[in-house]
């Protein structure tokens, strides 16, 4: 069984998320994401519009998601990749090169984007509308 792991916040899910979801679980047979923990999303200076545990909920509810794990901290990658015996790892092509250090663990891939949507402007519309 050929295993994918991609990490992300996926607050606000669009359907961008449910893109590189479908795209990273044609490389493999079982898709594992890890989310970005709220404590680790504080750490970032983000702030998720849904708690963790709502975020999992919906994205366990996605049918190209087998697994979902939290991240915790940015070290924990290597970890993750071997513990749970990762053959790939995907991220967005907007964090081309910044995960290279795991080709000695594992495939890495960057997939695009899909263009024209991102939770920041979701975030960004809804004030607009907010403040009208």
């Amino acid at each position: 069984m050929k295993k994918v792991l991609t990490y992300g916040t996926f607050d606000l899910l669009h359907h961008g998320h449910i893109n590189i979801l479908r795209r990273a679980k044609e490389l493999g047979d079982h898709l594992t994401v890890a989310i970005s923990s709220d404590e680790f999303n504080a750490i970032k200076g983000k702030k998720a519009y849904y708690p963790y545990e709502t975020r999992k909920m919906i994205l366990e509810a996605i049918r190209y998601v087998d697994k979902v794990i939290p991240e915790h901290e940015w070290d924990q990658k290597i970890r993750d990749v071997q513990e749970h015996n990762i053959d790939v790892f995907v991220m967005g092509d907007d964090w081309e090169g910044k995960f290279d250090f795991l080709k000695d663990y594992c495939e890495v891939v960057y997939l695009p984007r899909t263009e024209g949507i991102s939770t920041t402007q979701i975030k960004k519309d809804m004030q607009a509308i907010k403040n009208g």
